[in-house]
């Protein structure tokens, strides 16, 4: 969730400019929005989420959001107007979805990723390094998912790959930014090697769900691992200001990747209960990947849309609601009271909606005093 470092400013005219990105984002977030609120609605709680809001919530927030949201930063690197193509696709499909059109919305997604695969290849081929190989086998995790769905498999078939999309394009990012705190030759490696079998595990679970899972959670705990022993963050939560706050993001999402790798190496899938398996999704997919929303937006936003994102302390309140209401949700999780995983649920819900006011809210107050 950084920006690519790919982009070669000779190809900045063809580029789509700020302003045609919003539209982009609010397509995206709707997706979220309804995605959440179907989110709550699976918790038990009376909303008035669209049917489709409940049955792909999964889909809604990875492939239709992240989808989008990761896509565009894809756009911005490679600096090519068709490259826009992806996160106008995968926008639309996630309004396909809502809109009760399966199959549009399903071959939107499929489209959108393929897109996202090409222009993740493009990079790769412009810088041949791990860290854009590391990316280009993200894009392929995503691909992969969106396939499933439009195959016609159930939402759970497609977790592994929606996982492992996350897990290499933050990796890979992070990877690209070890150079500032040099890691062994072999060690970089050894990332690489970890990050195709992470692909791997995940295309196993197609065919084999229990054994890809067990596998790929291992994977997880070991690229958990890696990433906290390696990663600059390590050194710069000892900094101050943004520095240090997005270090205490990507460690703290690191703690969350570990715990739900384990649970999930440990389970696999159904076999500890719908429970445990709630448990080690939500591990990955909100302690591990919201922290890193919250960490890089700071850096994103005003790469993506040209705007001044000015840091405050106010920053930690949502992400200290985020972590919180997520030990209550595991907590709820593995039976300690009753009421907690829904409890747990509706803080994560607002903890994403407190961070996006917050957000606007340093946004445009930058923006007003600015003029």
């Amino acid at each position: 969730m950084g920006s690519g470092s790919a982009s070669g400013g000779s190809t900045a005219v063809r580029d789509a400019g700020p302003a045609a990105r919003v539209p982009l984002l609010v397509l995206g977030l709707v997706a979220l929005i309804l995605g959440v609120a179907g989110g709550l609605v699976r918790l038990g709680f009376a909303l008035p989420a669209p049917a489709a809001g409940i049955v792909w919530h999964g889909a809604l927030m990875a492939s239709a959001f992240f989808g989008t949201l990761i896509s565009i930063e894809r756009a911005v690197a490679i600096g090519r107007w068709w490259a826009y193509g992806a996160p106008a696709a995968c926008g639309a499909g996630g309004i396909a979805l809502l809109l009760s059109d399966t199959r549009l919305g399903f071959a939107l997604l499929v489209l959108g990723a393929a897109l996202y695969v090409l222009a993740s290849g493009v990079i790769y081929l412009r810088q041949r390094t791990l860290h854009t190989g590391v990316l280009a086998l993200g894009a392929l995790g995503l691909l992969a998912a969106n396939l499933a769905l439009a195959a016609g498999l159930p939402s759970e078939a497609a977790v592994p790959s929606w996982i492992a999309f996350f897990v290499l394009t933050i990796g890979g990012e992070r990877l690209e930014l070890s150079r500032l705190a040099p890691v062994p030759r072999a060690s970089r490696l050894a990332f690489g090697v970890l990050s195709a079998a992470v692909l791997a595990s995940a295309l196993l679970a197609l065919w084999s769900f229990d054994a890809g899972l067990r596998i790929g959670g291992a994977l997880l705990l070991l690229s958990a691992g890696w990433l906290a022993r390696y990663d600059i963050a390590s050194r710069t939560v000892r900094a101050s200001g943004l520095t240090r706050y997005i270090a205490v993001c990507l460690l703290a999402g690191y703690a969350w990747l570990a715990l739900g790798g384990a649970l999930l190496a440990a389970r696999g899938g159904f076999t500890g209960g719908r429970d445990l398996w709630d448990a080690a999704l939500h591990a990955v997919f909100i302690g591990f990947v919201f922290s890193m929303v919250f960490g890089h937006a700071p850096v994103i936003l005003p790469a993506v849309l040209r705007v001044a994102f000015p840091y405050r302390g106010v920053l930690y309140v949502p992400l200290v609601l985020l972590h919180v209401t997520l030990v209550v949700r595991v907590l709820g999780d593995f039976g300690v009271a009753s009421g907690w995983r829904g409890a747990g649920g509706a803080g994560n819900a607002l903890a994403i909606a407190l961070f996006i006011v917050v957000a606007a809210a340093l946004v445009l107050g930058r923006s007003a005093r600015s003029r």
